[in-house]
């Protein structure tokens, strides 16, 4: 149930949604920064995750999924197979259809660039949280993840 908010609480929402848009989006680019130089671009990360989410799929079920025209999903494929992120292989269900999915040699890199990621907010939050405050983010963390599936 969506809970109206009265005309008085209307400015200090606005305001926490202007806030909380621009912690979230610093926190994501202070993440961004542990990665690796030359990262993906952002049509290429969304391929990559549906791959690592979903598993394996037909470049036209990609490109349905991330809503744009096969042609371009084509680019995006070849761009990620170019540089040994993803590989096709004949469906073995329909010999007519390529597989694409992550390489082996990819997959662990990506599992290397995510532990880096959370080894920097681990220690983010141990150093600049106490233990009550941690309690609360975790509480916090609740209620974002409800937004984020709104």
């Amino acid at each position: 149930m969506i809970k109206q908010s009265s005309t008085s609480e209307t400015p200090q929402l606005a305001a926490l949604a202007g806030e909380l848009r621009i912690s979230v989006g610093k926190l994501i680019r202070r993440l961004r920064e542990q990665a690796h130089p030359g990262d993906f671009t952002s049509a290429q990360k969304s391929v990559l995750l549906r791959l690592d989410r979903d598993g394996p799929a037909t470049v036209s079920a990609l490109a349905r999924a991330e809503s744009v025209r096969p042609q371009s999903m084509r680019i995006t494929v070849a761009g990620l197979e170019a540089i040994g992120a993803i590989r096709g292989e004949p469906d073995p269900t329909d010999g007519r259809q390529t597989l694409i999915a992550m390489t082996p040699a990819f997959r662990k890199t990506l599992k290397a660039t995510r532990a880096a990621k959370d080894d920097w907010l681990f220690r983010a939050l141990q150093a600049q949280l106490s233990p009550q405050e941690q309690d609360e983010l975790a509480a916090a963390v609740k209620l974002l993840q409800r937004l984020a599936d709104f």
